[in-house]
C-alpha cells in the first residue's frame, strides 16, 4: 500500500508537535516515561495507556464543545 493513501497522515502538519505535547503530558500524568524519539520499548499496555486517555480526553473536549 502506498504511504499517501495512510489514515496516520496528518490533515495539518502542524498539528504533529501538537499532539506530542498532548502525548507526552498524558503519559506523564499516568506514570509512563516517554523518551524523545523512539518509545518501541513501552508495553502495549503502557503504549494502550496513553492512547486510550488521549482519546478519551479528546472525547470529553468535544462533548464539552458541544453542549456549549
Amino acid at each position: 500500500m502506498s504511504s499517501t493513501n495512510s489514515s496516520n497522515n496528518l490533515t495539518v502538519p502542524e498539528a504533529k508537535a501538537a499532539l506530542d505535547r498532548f502525548k507526552t503530558e498524558v503519559a506523564a500524568e499516568i506514570g509512563v516515561e516517554l523518551k524523545d524519539g523512539y518509545n518501541g520499548d513501552l508495553t502495549s499496555k503502557q503504549a494502550g495507556s496513553i492512547g486510550g486517555e488521549m482519546v478519551r480526553r479528546m472525547i470529553r473536549k468535544q462533548e464539552e464543545q458541544m453542549k456549549a
